[in-house]
């Protein structure tokens, strides 16, 4: 079988997209699906199917991701030791802001576990900078929230929306609601509108921020309410959890690889790398 195709292959199992899988691997997506029909015939069985209106795998495209991967792994790695250097091994970390004090420790901290001389690299964006990034081969695993109605990426946890304030802020039920969201592409920002919206509470968007430590800020000096996954939570402040305001949602945390041919991360190792940040 072609490697090329079998990275591919697994461009669209990481991604769960022929888009986003054509982006990455740095071709159009007539190309991916032509290469993806050449995959099947040469294997002469169906590798995807339609479930609504989303693409999946069939049971034969489930059993080929796990041969498929093993195959990339030993051609990158017989690749890497024939052309082996001296230096150390340079991964290149994305991570949005709000996860850089809880979870990017905790990936470091796994890498270091799993090689003995590293080069870290680490760029801190809002998600869907760092896809882009990733999509372009600028980035090798990136820390992300992801879409309710999406399966990419290695799940490190789910997190529960929270509302927090500073403990100093006395919240006046007659009175508009401040409140600071994150920007739009955020999850909550819409949930917490929404949610006010239904539940006919009165509230005014302070601002609107592109970073956690902004965010923080306006919530810290009490000029506002805000809403976030409580793990993006600092000692700063505090919970609101009367009942008062209305239930965000819950959102998957996950790892995302970028499946090109200088990745220096390979399969194998990412599965055990998940895991040490899983336990």
């Amino acid at each position: 079988m072609d490697i090329d195709a079998l990275r591919t292959f697994c461009a669209f199992v990481d991604t769960g997209s022929f888009t986003r899988a054509a982006a990455q691997i740095c071709r159009t997506q007539s190309a991916v699906s032509m290469q993806m029909k050449k995959l099947e015939q040469d294997l002469a069985s169906p590798l995807f199917e339609k479930q609504g209106r989303q693409l999946v795998l069939t049971q034969q495209g489930h059993q080929l991701a796990s041969y498929a991967k093993q195959l990339i792994a030993l051609h990158d790695e017989a690749f890497k030791q024939l052309k082996a250097g001296t230096g150390n091994l340079r991964v290149r970390i994305g991570c949005p802001d709000d996860y850089a004090h809880s979870l990017l420790p905790e990936l470091v901290d796994a890498l270091h576990q799993q090689f003995n001389a590293l080069d870290l690299q680490i760029s801190c964006a809002p998600s869907t900078e760092l896809r882009a990034k990733l999509d372009q081969g600028m980035l090798d695993l990136v820390i992300a929230t992801r879409s309710p109605d999406s399966e990419e990426g290695y799940l490190l946890q789910s997190n529960q929306g929270v509302w927090v304030k500073s403990s100093a802020l006395e919240i006046n039920d007659s009175s508009p609601l401040p409140i600071a969201l994150f920007q739009r592409d955020c999850k909550f920002h819409q949930a917490s509108i929404e949610g006010l919206l239904k539940a006919e509470r009165r509230f005014n968007i302070v601002a609107c921020c592109g970073s956690v430590g902004a965010l923080h800020g306006l919530i810290e000096q009490g000029l506002a309410i805000g809403s976030m996954a409580r793990i993006s939570m600092q000692a700063s402040v505090e919970e609101i959890s009367d009942g008062s305001l209305p239930t965000l949602p819950m959102v998957d945390i996950v790892l995302l690889y970028g499946n090109h041919a200088h990745n220096p991360i390979r399969h194998e190792q990412l599965k055990q790398i998940v895991e040490l940040i899983r336990e």
